[in-house]
């Protein structure tokens, strides 16, 4: 509010106070809303643009449950008391999700965190196949028995997916019933691209991230890498940033080469006045397909399929964002996969409950005969986590 000048704050005030006194009805769409807690004017300078680019669809074409979830407990007047008196030794459960102010970052990025599973697991004997993507699953009624991944067949008698479950229903061999094979289609991505910017020089900004509402520009997001953590770049006289570019496969910005994507992000980060473009020294660009699983009227079906399969097939769990076709934070999804391991022991050794993967979701608490202690754990988790806008048809 304090960086939009005297006379759009005041326009943005007055907007909200007629929200207030005239709320619109029936609030059924984003819009409406954000419009009833924010006022009109907030709306359209902050949540409008970058919320379309993210889902690539029109705020009144998301349904006003996503913003209640999401946003939950958040208004104008929130947001203000929060930038002026910060929440001080508040229990995680009583941080609006929005305001969260702390969390865990790896020195180098989260790919320590894997790096280090890796060690531990050959460490302890076990075989890490790197590079080598799953082409077939082969599976007999009752269970899954083996997978072939890089030409190479593994057997075995328990296995966890995280493969975007379109994929996996067209890899399952022999092919699964007919209504199993249709449900593939019932599953959408949004997909998504950084342009990473090698700068010239330091200090640009001091959030680790900030959302670029500006609809004259393509960019969703910033990151600033040396603002997660200084180790991250190996250079003490550069920063890296990471513009976050929101797309579907094959569309026009994910066609376009890296040379274009990386002269697009020079020209969108000088027009933002972030970066002069001379000071742009190089860039790279990562493609991210299927990044955010898509929420429209047909997934729910979708799931029922899998979820019905899944029923029959015991040694097989789905985990992840894609494995579950959830949009989970990072932690969320690990959870997932922690949970899947302990199914594994408490099955091999006849002890312990069986957790339902399925339950552990971003609204609701999760509690399983005997399991009271992980309770708690997931009860804060979920406080995190996000929630991903339904269309409305």
């Amino acid at each position: 509010m304090f960086g939009l000048g005297i006379f759009e704050a005041a326009h943005c005030g007055f907007s909200y106070l007629w929200a207030q006194l005239f709320p619109q009805k029936p609030e059924e769409d984003f819009e409406t809303w954000v419009s009833n807690r924010f006022g009109r004017r907030l709306f359209k300078v902050f949540f409008e643009s970058y919320t379309e680019k993210v889902w690539g669809m029109s705020c009144k074409n998301i349904q006003a449950e996503w913003a209640a979830q999401r946003i939950k407990g958040l208004s104008l007047y929130s947001a203000v008391k929060n930038a002026i008196f910060p929440p001080r030794n508040q229990e995680k459960g009583d941080v609006i999700k929005t305001l969260i102010h702390e969390f865990q970052y790896p020195r180098k990025g989260p790919g320590m965190m894997w790096q280090r599973t890796r060690e531990i697991l050959e460490a302890a004997n076990s075989k890490v196949v790197m590079n080598a993507s799953v082409d077939r699953i082969f599976w007999e009624p009752g269970r899954v028995t083996a997978v072939q991944a890089g030409g190479q067949r593994y057997e075995g008698t328990h296995f966890v997916s995280s493969l975007p479950i379109r994929e996996l229903i067209q890899k399952l061999d022999p092919a699964p019933p007919p209504e199993l094979l249709a449900a593939a289609n019932d599953f959408n991505y949004r997909d998504f691209l950084t342009v990473a910017l090698i700068i010239k020089g330091t200090g640009l900004f001091p959030d680790n991230w900030i959302y670029i509402h500006e609809p004259g520009v393509k960019v969703g997001r910033i990151q600033n890498f040396g603002n997660w953590s200084p180790e991250m770049i190996p250079e003490p006289d550069r920063s890296c940033l990471g513009l976050e570019y929101f797309c579907f496969e094959g569309d026009g910005l994910w066609s376009m080469t890296d040379a274009e994507l990386v002269e697009l992000g020079r020209a969108e980060v000088a027009k933002l006045g972030l970066v002069k473009a001379e000071d742009v020294l190089d860039g790279c660009v990562v493609r991210m397909p299927k990044a955010y699983p898509v929420y429209d009227s047909v997934y729910k079906r979708g799931i029922a399929a899998v979820r019905e399969f899944l029923a029959e097939v015991p040694n097989l769990q789905l985990v992840g964002r894609n494995g579950m076709h959830r949009y989970n934070n990072q932690d969320h999804s690990m959870l997932t996969a922690m949970l899947a391991a302990r199914n594994i022991i408490n099955d091999l050794t006849g002890r312990g409950p069986r957790y339902d993967l399925w339950r552990v979701n971003v609204d609701e608490e999760y509690h399983e005969d005997g399991a009271m202690q992980e309770a708690d754990e997931l009860r804060k988790l979920e406080q995190t986590q996000p929630l991903v806008p339904t269309a409305i048809r």
